[in-house]
């Protein structure tokens, strides 16, 4: 590797769009939600930390990380916990390479999979094997019942990503299945047929995404009762900080991954120009209010509601917008 790609490659992995870039957008898009969500519920929302509140989701997670005390039980295995969170913080942070987005880009056949793996799939699989690392009757009723819902969201927010991914990168019979394929974004929302499709994966893609990062109305990964927060309930000082910002790492992702495959990333501007970096932000501010909307006006789901409205919402959007790729 040549000098100049190897000091792009760290700055993307550590500066931009790596470590530093991603907490601040995950912390950013915390505030947001929690901001927007206070103005639904007539509320101030953060307001004392910063300017108008915005650093006191950096607050919180600094007070977590170093203030606070891991409360430990018996059987606790708070090193193995940490490795898992720290596991689940590296691969979506990594995964930021494969975006446009990235100073040094990675461009490839099929890089969309290896995407969804390190950024859907891991922090999935670290949140689960971290919390069983901190066992618990309620820690076990919040992994089963992440467990039920990821079994339908996963399959239906994969298919709303690969389906606008197919449709942006097939032509002429080739099929290259990458993110690059977001500069024809525009094109499908144009073509009638193909805008039909795309609008299926866009509402397949919003539900899933809320039963993803455990949002309302997909919150039952709480336990059975309402004061005992399931998975979380073991849960304390540094830990409860990294579970917190590795979800909200998480949001965030998704969201920007969103925001290139359906609204077209900083189009019809050029990346890191003035108008593209402003348009790439209200695309994103975007979405952070379409979801913080559907957190706010609907209730809890129970956990059979809520696995059979995603199959009704999600997975049969993504599903039928299949078939009419296959179709047309």
């Amino acid at each position: 590797m040549a000098l100049d790609q190897f000091v792009f490659l760290m700055l993307s992995t550590i500066l931009f769009p790596g470590l530093f870039f991603t907490i601040s957008l995950a912390l950013f898009t915390q505030y947001m939600v929690r901001k927007i969500s206070a103005r639904y519920q007539n509320r101030m929302g953060p307001s004392y930390v910063g300017a108008f509140g915005v650093l006191q989701p950096f607050y919180d997670f600094w007070k977590l990380l170093c203030v606070k005390e891991i409360v430990r039980t018996r059987f606790s295995m708070v090193k193995a916990a940490e490795l898992f969170f720290l596991m689940g913080l590296v691969f979506p942070i990594g995964a930021l390479v494969f975006l446009p987005l990235s100073l040094f880009r990675v461009n490839s056949e099929f890089d969309v999979l290896i995407f969804f793996y390190m950024a859907s799939v891991m922090p999935l699989i670290s949140i689960i094997m971290a919390s069983m690392a901190m066992p618990g009757p309620y820690t076990s009723i919040g992994v089963s019942r992440i467990l039920s819902i990821v079994t339908i969201a996963e399959p239906a927010f994969f298919a709303s990503i690969i389906i606008p991914v197919y449709l942006t990168t097939r032509t002429g019979g080739v099929l290259f299945m990458s993110l690059s394929g977001y500069v024809n974004v525009l094109k499908m929302w144009s073509n009638p047929l193909s805008a039909v499709i795309m609008l299926l994966c866009l509402i397949a893609y919003i539900i899933s995404l809320q039963a993803k990062v455990m949002y309302q109305p997909f919150n039952i990964p709480e336990a059975e009762q309402e004061i005992i927060a399931g998975f979380e309930t073991e849960f304390s000082g540094p830990l409860l900080a990294l579970l917190r910002l590795l979800h909200d790492v998480d949001l965030a992702i998704s969201l920007l991954l969103g925001v290139y495959i359906f609204l077209g990333g900083p189009l019809p501007f050029r990346h890191l120009s003035i108008g593209g970096i402003l348009l790439l932000l209200v695309k994103y501010v975007v979405l952070v209010v379409v979801i913080t909307l559907v957190k706010n006006v609907m209730g809890r789901y129970r956990i059979e509601q809520a696995l059979l409205q995603l199959f009704k919402y999600s997975l049969i959007p993504a599903i039928v917008a299949a078939i009419l790729v296959s179709i047309i």
